[in-house]
């Protein structure tokens, strides 16, 4: 039996994953001020793990936009 392709290659481990490992949870809360020394690692809050896509824009626009622009300055 062969092992699947998504889990043959290191570089999938980098990729977004929803759920945080507890030192990972521990690492964001820490990040962001909400984790105090001597607290136990059980019952941690819940830590949002959201990846913001920035949104390409599309070929067609940016030649119509290179295109009125170029013309506008002449």
């Amino acid at each position: 039996m062969s092992v699947d392709r998504s889990l043959k290659t290191a570089g999938n481990l980098s990729r977004h994953r929803n759920v945080l490992s507890r030192a990972e949870r521990i690492e964001r809360l820490k990040a962001e001020d909400r984790w105090e020394d001597g607290r136990g690692v059980l019952g941690l809050p819940k830590v949002a793990n959201r990846n913001a896509k920035v949104g390409k824009k599309s070929q067609k626009k940016e030649e119509a936009g290179s295109a009125t622009g170029g013309e506008a300055k002449k």
